[in-house]
């Protein structure tokens, strides 16, 4: 007698976190947080001019120390040499970001950036950021504080 093997249900999020994270590894990317927070990593101004495509890495000979990688990132033409001189600010954010040494250099490949492909967020409610962050009085660090704040009031405007 055969019985019939079952599964339990799996949350769709822990599988398309896993065909959504193998594709960013093959992209060089260790996480998605680097496509996905671009915005906060390379600041407004440079993210709106382009976005991360991958990382390139070298072998490193048996025995070196592996490289810093190439940042591959996409931008309009005209916004290119822009781009190229903030790439010592932006290999910086991104290391920082990393919090290692990731990325040594900057590769600019000139295209349309995909921004209708992307879902527009609206920003939070001012006011309710304000009022949430006044009762957040246990955290002393500001910065912490502020994106508690921020992400407690776009939680209540869903």
């Amino acid at each position: 007698m055969n019985k019939r093997l079952r599964s339990d249900p799996k949350q769709l999020r822990d599988l398309a976190g896993k065909i959504v994270g193998e594709s960013f590894r093959r992209q060089g990317f260790a996480s998605a947080e680097l496509v996905t927070r671009w915005r906060d990593i390379a600041g407004a101004e440079v993210a709106a001019l382009s976005e991360p495509l991958k990382i390139q890495w070298r072998r490193a000979a048996a025995g070196e120390d592996p490289e810093p990688g190439t940042l591959v990132l996409r931008v309009e033409g005209p916004a290119a040499i822009e781009i190229q001189h903030f790439a010592n600010l932006i290999c910086e954010r991104v290391n920082q970001f990393l919090g290692w040494r990731a990325v040594g250099r900057l590769a600019l490949r000139q295209a349309p950036l995909r921004r209708g492909t992307r879902k527009r967020t609206r920003a939070a409610d001012p006011a309710a950021a304000a009022r949430i962050a006044e009762s957040l009085t246990d955290i002393g660090d500001e910065g912490l504080k502020d994106a508690l704040a921020r992400l407690g009031a776009a939680i209540k405007r869903v």
